[in-house]
């Protein structure tokens, strides 16, 4: 019968969907940084780690070092996370299977208590690439294989190709700024393996021989990894320091941070 030859066809993936709909239910289920760190104030990172076929999983880690806290268990690998302005929920890629990593959807977690809902695509939107906060924290842009789209958070509503006035800031979220106002952002240098600056004007800047994965700290610094480490480089005077973590996981990438919110005086 046609109905067991599309039965067959789809056990694969049928039993992919399962291992991930369980593990985040189970993920789910509590704060992932419940004892670890106070959401929304205090300053972390979350980055991916692991090296599997199917990719990494999702960590956490102080901004200023420590004890290395994972927050995914899914077995379907999670990749290019972002962290809300507030600090409260991260939005991230999710692999298609359990054999690769190639990203398939688009997800945000309430970090407060572990909830994870899906962003919809529309139909021909094409794989996910990256996503980004909107600047007031009220949504996401997602650029697709096929242009970049925008949807609340929570996605109540399906995700809308931006407009013309929206792809300014669209495209600069989805960017690495340096500074506030931005003067600069960083992309990668005609030479393999480098970072450069490039200005609205001019010719690209060296920033890091070496280096990969750069991210936003703050308005006053800028970070990449350089090796398995990574290092944050004031714009201005200063000396560049690096992340002092305990027992990170294999192959640490795609770092997004939030510096933490100031406690109200008692």
């Amino acid at each position: 019968m046609s109905g067991g030859r599309t039965s067959r066809g789809r056990r694969p993936r049928a039993l992919a969907l399962v291992a991930t709909l369980l593990a985040t239910a189970c993920s789910g289920s509590l704060p992932p940084l419940r004892g670890q760190m106070e959401v929304g104030r205090d300053a972390y990172a979350v980055f991916v780690g692991g090296g599997g076929a199917a990719g990494g999983d999702l960590y956490a880690v102080r901004t200023e070092g420590g004890v290395v806290v994972p927050i995914t268990f899914t077995g379907v690998g999670e990749m290019r996370p972002a962290l809300s302005p507030d600090g409260s929920m991260a939005a991230f890629l999710r692999g298609t299977s359990l054999r690769d990593s190639v990203p398939g959807s688009v997800w945000v977690m309430n970090l407060l208590s572990g909830a994870e809902r899906e962003i919809d695509l529309p139909p021909g939107a094409g794989p996910p690439r990256r996503v980004a906060w909107m600047h007031d924290g009220r949504g996401v842009f997602v650029e697709s294989a096929s242009g970049i789209y925008r949807t609340s958070v929570p996605p109540d509503a399906g995700a809308t190709l931006v407009s013309q006035s929206e792809r300014a800031p669209a495209e600069s979220a989805l960017a690495v700024l340096l500074g506030r106002p931005a003067f600069a952002r960083v992309i990668p240098c005609a030479e393999e393996g480098a970072l450069c600056t490039a200005g609205d004007t001019g010719t690209p800047g060296f920033l890091a021989r070496g280096a990969r994965d750069a991210f936003r700290w703050g308005d006053d610094s800028v970070a990449f990894f350089v090796g398995n480490a990574v290092e944050i480089r004031p714009l201005g005077a200063g000396r560049a320091r690096r992340l002092g973590w305990r027992s990170p996981p294999s192959h640490p990438r795609q770092m997004t941070v939030f510096l933490g919110s100031a406690r109200p005086s008692s």
